[in-house]
């Protein structure tokens, strides 16, 4: 007779423990969520300026683009017309001061357009020509733009699969704490809580860590 208060008592404990341990790691989930949230929402903020950014910087490469098309047309008709001799003898040296002004365009649009390609950072530093805000060697160019974005995006997508590991992490707990008269069963959401926490944490985790490596 004396056993049965004993046991009762000893599975009162046990049943506090684990309704403790689910409200703990409800909060402790909790928090990680709001924290990777609060990341994620970075995440996707800076990967939609670097779309902004590629796009603006391709436009601006068009534009050189078309700009070059233009000058290297003008180039071919001044060419021939020297060629061809329809130009009088006593203007062909200004003729040809304006053909080498030209060609210097073609080549100068040539070199802003790889700029703004490749980015300052990625040529030496005797090819800038394009400057930015009146400063040389600040261009960042579309391909980086480009992989900012896919850095970005990767990461974010990271976050997501954490946050959402971390809901269901949260959902466990809650089962957890509300089951009364199932000892095992707390246990096992427990443990499944723990598991999938435990992802949520490495897959947020590597998320971040994939932009502090690019920092």
């Amino acid at each position: 007779m004396s056993t049965t208060p004993i046991a009762k008592i000893k599975n009162h404990r046990i049943f506090k423990r684990k309704e403790t341990v689910g409200g703990i790691l409800i909060i402790v989930f909790a928090i990680l969520l709001a924290i990777t949230e609060l990341i994620s929402n970075n995440l996707r903020e800076q990967m939609l300026i670097s779309q902004n950014q590629e796009v603006n910087y391709s436009n601006w490469y068009q534009a050189k683009s078309i700009k070059q098309n233009l000058k290297e047309n003008q180039l071919d008709l001044l060419q021939a017309l020297l060629q061809a001799g329809l130009i009088p003898k006593e203007e062909q040296q200004n003729f040809k001061n304006v053909i080498a002004h030209t060609k210097s365009m073609v080549i100068k649009y040539d070199a802003e357009k790889t700029e703004l390609l490749l980015g300052s950072a990625n040529i030496p530093t005797k090819y800038w020509a394009q400057d930015l805000d009146g400063k040389m060697g600040k261009i960042i160019g579309v391909k980086e733009w480009g992989e900012k974005t896919l850095l970005y995006d990767g990461a974010s997508q990271k976050m997501s699969m954490g946050k959402l590991l971390f809901q269901i992490s949260i959902v466990l707990c809650v089962v957890c704490v509300i089951i009364r008269d199932n000892e095992s069963l707390r246990t096992n959401f427990i443990v499944l809580s723990l598991f999938f926490g435990l992802i949520g944490i490495l897959s947020a985790s590597y998320g971040l860590m994939q932009i502090l490596w690019e920092v």
